[in-house]
């Protein structure tokens, strides 16, 4: 079992690795839409804008294990305003995967998020035999 933290990866927001590997398994933390250069910068605006940083952030995370997003298997999305947010939300998402490689999926609402987010993602990805 490894525990990684991913060097030009967003700063951790709580105690936490950027991913776990087991196995050939990679578990990657959920991401906040915070810029990786600077950590006290304002979140981007609206729901679109941050949805595309938390995938950006975590492009950057499987990047720094080899990995990209065809080894994505699984995400679990997190909102705050869902009804509002959830079409918008997915607009971005769908375009950062091919419509025959969508990975499992899982996506709530929630009453908050660290950093007041509107979003959070987390993947589960599997390294190649």
């Amino acid at each position: 079992m490894r525990f990684i933290m991913v060097p030009g990866a967003p700063a951790p927001v709580a105690p936490f690795s950027h991913a776990v590997e087991v196995d050939g398994w990679v578990f990657l933390t959920g991401q906040m839409p915070t810029d990786p250069a600077d950590a006290a910068a304002p979140l981007p605006a609206g729901i679109e804008a941050q949805t595309r940083r938390v995938l950006d952030n975590l492009v950057l995370v499987l990047q720094g294990l080899s990995l990209d997003l065809e080894h994505v298997v699984s995400a679990r999305v997190f909102l705050t305003e869902f009804a509002r947010d959830y079409a918008r939300m997915n607009d971005v998402y769908r375009t950062y995967f091919p419509p025959d490689r969508l990975p499992a999926r899982t996506c709530v609402g929630v009453t908050a998020l660290a950093c007041e987010a509107l979003v959070e993602i987390d993947f589960v990805a599997r390294r190649p035999e």
